[in-house]
């Protein structure tokens, strides 16, 4: 086995993306493992926390008007007219990748180990060694038109800072989002575009919120996948078949991820890194935070899956010491069911209904072929023993995964 560092450098980045096109920018082999270090897409939402001195986040992040580091945030187009800026806003995490692994062909399963987490700490001199990150109640959330207090509608943003003695973060301030004017001269009236710069002295700073409250820390990465087959250029907002923005605080350090291959070498990427999340994501974002990962990949080839939990596999799964899940979405495989536009197409269609019945499919099929139950044994089983969780409802393609414990097949011979 080897083991690969890959830094976040303007190199090893995309932003708002997956791609089948984008150029590997490290190949493994399977048993091999990787240190891979992502930085937030949310990190200009505090500049002097998150960017300033960090020597990497500030070339990706350059923008004046004269030079942008990475023109391209996002899977619309890079010539302009624009509306807000290159990319046009469809697709937002910034992610370090791809990978390829030697020898992965469509068909195969590319499994992904999370061996550790760490959060990537401010190179700022005043906070040199803290670790921050920035929660907005965004336009995207589920909140955004159901507001109590004015002024409504609003965006605030909330920046937490991360103990890792005490695995907690807390919050140390908030702020409402003014309009921002991008070095383009475009003005942005809500966070409408990745990477705009947010002008301190443009915002008023409410302290000490949420005081006396800590919580538990979640480190995650709420990205991470392989490239789709059905379109060149991928927005990362909505997750599919192949992963991508699924949101889920349990992929964390321990548990292992199958995604099934889709094209050559399989093009692993991931980013949108947290500190912390809840079950739905309800605002648009968790604590999104820089974090390194450690991750080691093995493939496992399509002739080798039947009579496997990998067996019939075309959909993530997750796997814990404790536990299988499955991901359910609004819709199954947007790019191939929504017709000529389903980039579009999908965000109108986040609904808690279908992505509860693709989860039970999923969950059902997983029994039957694997567990070798009848369906009906499936369905009893289910209903008394898996739990069903909203994983995020804020990326179009709404979740909910399905999750069934080990234990319960302690006393089964079968896998």
């Amino acid at each position: 086995m080897t083991k690969h560092h890959l830094p976040a450098t303007p190199e090893t980045v995309h932003w708002g993306y997956f791609s089948r096109s984008l150029t590997p920018v490290l190949t493994l082999k399977s048993g091999d493992s990787a240190v891979i270090e992502t930085i937030t897409h949310h990190a200009n939402d505090d500049y002097e926390r998150m960017i300033a001195g960090d020597a990497a986040a500030e070339e990706i992040f350059l923008w004046t008007k004269d030079a942008k580091t990475l023109r391209r945030r996002g899977a619309g187009p890079t010539e302009g007219p624009f509306t807000h800026g290159d990319g046009e806003g469809l697709g937002v995490h910034l992610l370090t990748g791809p990978i390829a692994i030697e020898g992965a062909e469509p068909g195969d399963i590319i499994e992904v180990r999370v061996i550790d987490t760490y959060p990537r700490p401010s190179a700022n001199p005043g906070y040199a060694g803290r670790f921050f990150g920035s929660n907005p109640a965004a336009n995207w959330g589920f909140q955004y038109n159901d507001l109590v207090e004015g002024p409504t509608p609003r965006e605030t943003v909330t920046i937490y800072e991360l103990d890792m003695a005490e695995a907690a973060v807390k919050a140390l301030y908030s702020y409402v989002w003014t309009p921002q004017t991008d070095p383009d001269g475009i003005v942005h009236a809500t966070i409408d575009y990745p990477g705009v710069r947010v002008d301190h002295a443009t915002i008023t700073k409410k302290n000490d919120v949420l005081a006396g409250i800590k919580v538990p820390a979640r480190l995650h990465f709420g990205t991470m996948g392989l490239a789709p087959a059905e379109v060149d250029c991928v927005s990362t907002i909505p997750p599919n078949y192949t992963g991508g923005n699924m949101d889920d605080w349990r992929i964390a350090k321990g548990a292992r991820m199958y995604y099934p291959v889709a094209v050559p070498g399989g093009l692993f990427s991931c980013g949108d890194a947290h500190a912390s999340q809840g079950d739905s994501e309800l605002s648009g974002t968790a604590v999104e935070i820089s974090l390194t990962g450690e991750f080691e990949f093995i493939l496992h080839k399509k002739a080798d899956l039947p009579g496997t939990v990998l067996e019939g596999l075309t959909h993530p799964l997750l796997e814990t010491e404790d536990l299988w899940s499955v991901y359910g979405f609004s819709v199954t495989n947007y790019l191939a069911e929504l017709g000529p536009d389903p980039q579009q197409e999908i965000l109108t269609r986040g609904s808690l209904d279908t992505a509860m019945r693709d989860a039970f499919r999923k969950l059902r099929r997983f029994l039957m072929t694997v567990h070798k139950l009848s369906e009906d044994e499936a369905i009893s089983l289910m209903s008394v023993a898996a739990d069903f969780a909203v994983t995020q409802v804020v990326d179009a393609n709404w979740g909910v995964t399905g999750s069934i414990r080990k234990a319960i097949f302690a006393g089964r011979t079968s896998v």
